[in-house]
């Protein structure tokens, strides 16, 4: 028999191992399959970038603008399905940092070649755009903590979509317009 104290401790813990949730819906609600899809926007972008156009160009290239611009509006997907303010806001970041990171990490596994003294164009641009993806997420952050409390999703969506896109896009204008990438 069991300890009173044993029944307030999950099954995971107790046995030692991570188990599946007991609730198996989770899966087959929409929402949760939009938040994965968010999160999972820009390396999508970036694999499919890389995978049908590797980019070869210093400067920016408009996989570049994509790439930046999936990570905001996908953290800003993302962000749309959570109510309250710290939700929002935590669920935005969160997603958005993810994808940043696996947006680079594609660039660098699709890089195929390993340059001396410089990066090779796909860790170059991936890097690049994740930067400017991550000023859009923080931004769209933001706006996703000011629309947090409306009850309609469309309109918690809508302000932090436009503006992350926005804030990411001038992100790279500023930082690849003006310098080459890869020397």
């Amino acid at each position: 028999m069991t300890a009173p104290d044993d029944d307030l401790v999950p099954v995971s813990v107790r046995l030692g191992e991570v188990v599946p949730p007991e609730d198996p819906e989770d899966w087959t609600r929409p929402l949760t399959w939009v938040a994965a899809l968010g999160m999972l926007a820009g390396p999508i972008t970036a694999f499919g970038w890389f995978a049908f156009a590797r980019p070869d160009a210093n400067g920016a290239v408009p996989g570049t603008y994509l790439v930046a611009a999936a990570l905001a509006a996908g953290a800003a997907l993302t962000g749309a399905t959570q109510q309250g303010v710290a939700r929002a806001w935590t669920a935005t970041l969160g997603a958005g940092l993810f994808g940043a990171l696996l947006v680079v990490v594609v660039g660098v596994v699709m890089a195929g070649e390993r340059a001396v003294g410089s990066f090779p164009p796909t860790v170059a641009q991936a890097v690049m755009a994740a930067i400017a993806g991550l000023g859009g997420i923080v931004a769209a952050s933001l706006a996703a903590a000011v629309v947090a409390r409306n009850p309609r999703r469309a309109t918690r969506l809508v302000l932090p979509l436009m503006v992350g896109i926005a804030i990411s896009a001038a992100i790279v204008v500023f930082l690849l317009a003006r310098q080459p990438l890869v020397g």
